[in-house]
């Protein structure tokens, strides 16, 4: 066979098809920081935290409860309510497609999970943000169970911690989603009368409407480092300035050296701090009640 026909018939073969990014295998990880590709087993035992450059890699309720909390000690609330389509919302699909797609993706309603669990024995009420549920935005189903957190909260004389990750308010549901800001808001108003505290922690990313109201008020603002936390987005505001932003604008690092947040946190210390903090809160808040009667 002469070289001509076997390189025609090389040629004529059928090319095999490339694998897909998503065909990847489940048990590799890559950094979307430094892009180092890992073993899953190794950035598990890391708390899903790059072991070459630190990065903190986004987490699910799941994780963030194993992590967290106390083992075995949470306990869910509110977990059946569901999101309605009050304004009929429609744009490249229905407001309903898109609960229901997000449902078979998370098994839930919601981008909040919440209810009750210790941290280092300290009984806590909790709100925690999923990501991975339509960007953790916030809508009313949302914003009722963090009232209803805060409520259980000076119902049972309790802290309160909610875990922010989200894009900020959900826009399917336009100014319902916006009275969310300020029916929590209210609801932590009552809550600091009551002499109980709140504490915030910022993931990456926290933004928008979030932000802009529970996200940041409370007693004690903790970031996981190099977390993304503002309002609008970079873009947006440099357009609207009409200049450059600082190097690092809206990370955690560049909001602690500004004193808009209180402490950076790595993941594997957050349990111990948040427990130290906790206690002291809970103590300062009975010597009050003490006090007061």
């Amino acid at each position: 066979m002469s070289f001509l026909e076997l390189f025609s018939r090389s040629s004529n073969r059928e090319k095999k098809p490339q694998p897909q990014k998503s065909e990847a295998p489940a048990h590799w990880i890559k950094c979307e920081s430094c892009n180092a590709l890992m073993y899953y087993k190794e950035v598990e035992n890391q708390l899903y935290v790059c072991p070459k450059c630190g990065h903190h890699i986004r987490i699910g309720v799941k994780h963030r409860i194993q992590f967290l909390l106390d083992e075995n000690s949470f306990e869910e609330s509110d977990s059946g309510l569901k999101p309605v389509d009050p304004i009929k919302f429609v744009d490249k699909k229905s407001y309903r497609k898109r609960i229901e797609e997000a449902y078979e993706k998370n098994n839930r309603y919601s981008a909040v999970v919440s209810g009750s669990g210790k941290i280092d024995g300290v009984s806590v009420e909790i709100a925690i943000f999923d990501f991975s549920f339509m960007g953790g935005s916030l809508g009313s189903v949302e914003g009722e169970k963090i009232y209803r957190t805060i409520n259980r909260a000076i119902e049972r004389r309790r802290g309160v911690i909610i875990v922010s990750a989200s894009g900020g308010a959900r826009m399917q549901e336009s100014t319902f989603s916006l009275m969310q800001m300020a029916k929590t808001s209210a609801a932590l108003a009552k809550l600091s009368e009551a002499g109980l505290p709140y504490i915030s922690i910022l993931t990456d990313p926290t933004m928008g409407g979030v932000s802009a109201s529970f996200a940041t008020l409370g007693d004690i603002i903790i970031a996981e480092p190099n977390a993304l936390v503002g309002f609008a987005g970079q873009r947006v505001i440099k357009q609207t300035i009409g200049s450059d932003l600082p190097e690092g604008f809206q990370r955690a690092e560049f909001l602690l050296d500004h004193g808009a947040i209180d402490m950076i946190v790595k993941r594997k210390d957050m349990r111990e701090t948040v427990g130290s903090l906790l206690k002291l809160l809970m103590q300062k808040a009975e010597e009050k009640e003490v006090v007061s009667a």
